[in-house]
């Protein structure tokens, strides 16, 4: 029998093993969905999540974290927008591990997406990738199940040119005001003004593997701090507080990737000013 956490219960599960039906069930029960919210159309094509990963498990893909949101209307509950971790067998070689990331839902607040991620295993954290890489979005239409695997294809090949990019990020080093400017535009993205924590919490490290200063650990250290919470703060009032984790599907998918997208412009940035060096270097040698 399959069991239904409440409607108090976490919202999220991750495993170190693939994850059964009845784990995802529990956890995400809107993914185990067995027809459309009551407000969808005739046009609506229902297809069930568990059934596209289903599909995507016998061509080798398998789930490791499911999410699914928060709703305060109990009869979408089950039809709510959910989020699929997924990894090929043949991906799971490095410390870095390629991920798909698939998000649907069956109350029309979401179509079939399906976007690049990386796990990190020494921090069991998942990151997920920017606009760089293409996203592929599926209408509730047609052949759903097949357009879904064919994009989950693709991304996952997408995903395995993210390792170039981390070797980029690892090449770079962040002198302190570099990782202090990283940290403080990352607490704008997430609470603007009405900051609980100072930037030196949120560059606080975890383990002793992440005390580099290299972008790729900076960058982790930042975002495991800020989805996981649990820093320390005050609030606007100045009483102590502690932040929260970022649970909920769409405010975690869009500050991931607005965290990505703030990596590669600080790349972006160091790689000019490596170059504008170089040139000035080499104007004084040889002009």
């Amino acid at each position: 029998m399959i069991r239904y956490a409440s409607s108090s219960a976490q919202s999220s599960f991750r495993s170190q093993s693939a994850l059964s039906n009845e784990q995802i069930a529990y956890y995400a029960p809107s993914v185990m969905a067995a027809e459309a919210h009551e407000s969808r159309g005739e046009r609506y094509s229902f297809i069930p999540t568990i059934q596209v990963i289903d599909g995507l498990r016998a061509e080798g893909f398998q789930p490791y974290e499911i999410r699914q949101t928060k709703v305060r209307d109990a009869s979408k509950r089950e039809h709510t927008k959910h989020m699929v971790r997924m990894r090929h067998a043949s991906s799971i070689v490095n410390d870095e591990v390629p991920e798909i990331i698939l998000l649907n839902s069956h109350d029309g607040s979401s179509s079939y997406q399906i976007m690049s991620g990386v796990f990190r295993f020494v921090c069991s954290n998942g990151l997920i990738a920017g606009d760089m890489f293409n996203n592929v979005k599926v209408r509730h239409s047609g052949n759903v199940v097949g357009d879904v695997i064919e994009g989950a294809t693709r991304v996952l090949e997408d995903a395995k040119q993210i390792g170039s990019r981390i070797d980029e990020y690892k090449a770079i080093t962040l002198d302190y005001d570099e990782q202090q400017a990283f940290a403080r535009s990352a607490l704008q993205l997430r609470w603007g003004d009405e900051r609980p924590v100072q930037a030196n919490r949120l560059l606080q490290p975890s383990r002793w593997q992440d005390r580099q200063d290299d972008l790729w650990t900076v960058y982790n250290r930042v975002q495991e701090n800020m989805m996981k919470g649990g820093v320390p703060g005050r609030s606007a009032t100045g009483r102590r507080t502690t932040t929260r984790a970022v649970g909920g599907v769409t405010e975690n998918v869009k500050l991931n990737k607005a965290l990505w997208t703030l990596a590669d412009t600080m790349a972006a940035l160091k790689l000019d000013k490596a170059t504008d060096q170089f040139v000035a270097q080499y104007e004084h040698a040889y002009l």
